[in-house]
């Protein structure tokens, strides 16, 4: 080996690398240790470990140890106290005491909690009894602290008022909490609509059936059960309208029904006598009850509400289009107001085309105009187009004469350069209460804009989708009834049970009608 081997070989060996050495595990911070220790007890939901770990932390901190509570320590030890209540009674009983020995020394270390705290503490004091001062930790969240409470921090207060039967005092809390914007849910309203029903508070019963109307596609099963129960008493049978005589009201509750959209009346009890209460089917393609038969109402936007949405979209259509093009088309609707339906152009004739080549099937569009004039018994749409599009269509012989008919016969309209027609087939369809033919999902911004009071409820029932089966349409027309809780303007009440097991036309209806017009089908005990 020559000496520049030996040089390499002697170099390789001096820096052979060394074995890695250890780290020294250090012991874990009093903090840290405590906070391992906690996160276990809340796990398992350990009470007496609970307990013991707060013993030795007011130890600590006595002794001037380094470990002092947190908020989140506080906020842990109080969710163990609450998920303890349900236990034995005396568990319960230690849970309680406990809860209020951290909320006091909380309160002494001057920390300042948060809505979990409070919370937390809310349904403690429930649990004790105290639904008062349930409440006031909730009222008083926002005022002391800057904080605004969410609907589990009224909760307590408000499921014990309603449990005990304070009617009153359940309305306050709901009051307080409609003064901050919070939203009650179904739990929620079936609790203040069972007290009403309990304290023999009519009008209230009605105002909370509207409210779970407006709020929701269908009840629990629980609060079926409250409402048939609210039926089937003597109360109910004793509350109505019959005022003027039977006639007079029927034609007064048909106008303000119609006003309303259809499927509802919502100006109080109607007709008089006792309560028939059954469980049953409707109709899918009539929408007849099977057990009183009535027709159920494609229920839609009141008058009031149909405005108050057309006004929305065209003060964003002005924020975002030529004024001067717009008003135009809303004079135009104003004097063209006789249809029954407006199509998208574009969406239609742009379907399953070659977007690369800018293809455009006018036969397809043709098609659909033809299948809803059949529909209307001759009576043609509406079609908005965009002016450029039309203008290139126009361009060809083979569709000239056609769109040329369909411009002279109001069939058509081309909306101008630089507009977005989706805010003139959207304004139209809403202001000439029409069906929309389209298949656009209608997500984007422009309609988030809109926001979901008014649009997901008017979606429903007046946008149909579309697919073609060998060239001919076929369109998904909205079914012919409503999903939701429903008054006639006989009185009668038709009320969709959820069940996710089923579909929307399997589901069960609780039937409630007036014995003097039910058809005497089986009473359900």
């Amino acid at each position: 080996m020559d000496a520049a081997g030996q040089n390499s070989h002697h170099n390789a060996g001096d820096h052979h690398p060394k074995p890695p050495q250890k780290k020294q595990r250090k012991n874990p911070s009093p903090e840290v240790s405590f906070q391992l220790a906690l996160n276990s007890c809340s796990k398992t939901k350990d009470l007496f470990g609970a307990i013991s770990l707060f013993e030795s932390a007011l130890a600590a901190d006595n002794n001037n140890g380094r470990l002092s509570l947190s908020l989140h320590h506080i906020n842990s030890l109080l969710y163990i106290c609450s998920e303890s209540l349900s236990a034995s009674p005396s568990l319960k009983e230690q849970s309680l005491d406990f809860g209020f020995r951290v909320f006091d020394k909380m309160l002494d270390s001057k920390i300042t909690p948060n809505e979990s705290t409070i919370t937390s503490v809310a349904r403690l004091s429930a649990a004790r009894g105290d639904g008062e001062y349930a409440f006031e930790l909730a009222r008083r969240l926002s005022e002391d602290y800057g904080i605004e409470p969410r609907l589990r921090t009224y909760d307590p207060a408000l499921y014990w008022f309603c449990e005990n039967s304070e009617a009153d005092r359940a309305y306050e809390v709901e009051k307080h909490m409609e003064s901050k914007g919070v939203i009650l849910e179904e739990p929620e309203i079936a609790a203040l609509l069972k007290v009403s029903a309990v304290s023999g508070k009519e009008k209230k019963v009605y105002e909370y059936l509207h409210k779970l109307r407006k709020s929701l596609r269908g009840v629990s099963g629980e609060t079926a059960q409250v409402i048939e129960n609210w039926f089937g008493g003597e109360i109910a049978e004793e509350v109505g309208t019959v005022e003027g005589g039977e006639l007079f009201i029927s034609e007064l509750a048909s106008n303000v029904v119609h006003r309303n959209g259809g499927g509802y009346y919502g100006k109080g009890w109607l007709g008089s006598g006792k309560w028939v209460v059954r469980r049953g089917k409707v109709g899918e393609v009539d929408g007849v009850c099977g057990s009183c038969g009535d027709r159920l109402a494609c229920v839609d936007l009141s008058d009031m509400e149909r405005e108050e949405f057309a006004g929305s979209i065209a003060k964003l259509a002005f924020d975002r289009e030529v004024h001067a093009n717009f008003r135009e088309f809303q004079a135009w609707v104003e004097e063209h107001a006789d249809y029954e339906a407006i199509v998208d152009g574009a969406n239609i004739g742009l379907y399953q085309q070659n977007f690369a080549d800018g293809g455009f099937n006018v036969a397809q569009l043709e098609a659909v105009v033809k299948e809803l004039q059949e529909r209307s018994k001759g009576k043609f749409p509406l079609v908005i187009l965009h002016n450029k599009r039309l203008k290139g269509l126009m361009g060809s012989s083979s569709h000239k004469k056609l769109l040329e008919e369909w411009i002279h016969k109001g069939v058509m309209y081309g909306t101008p350069g630089g507009s977005n027609d989706d805010w003139y087939w959207l304004y139209a369809a809403v202001k000439l209460k029409c069906l929309l033919v389209t298949n656009d999902q209608m997500r984007d911004h422009i309609f988030e804009l809109l926001g979901g009071n008014f649009f997901s409820k008017w979606k429903e029932r007046h946008q149909v989708k579309y697919t073609f089966v060998k060239g001919f349409p076929v369109l998904q027309i909205p079914p012919p009834f409503s999903m939701v809780i429903q008054e006639s303007e006989r009185g009668s009440w038709h009320v969709p049970i959820t069940d996710e097991s089923c579909g929307d036309t399997e589901k069960t209806w609780l039937c409630i009608a007036r014995s003097c017009i039910s058809n005497g089908s089986e009473v359900l005990s």
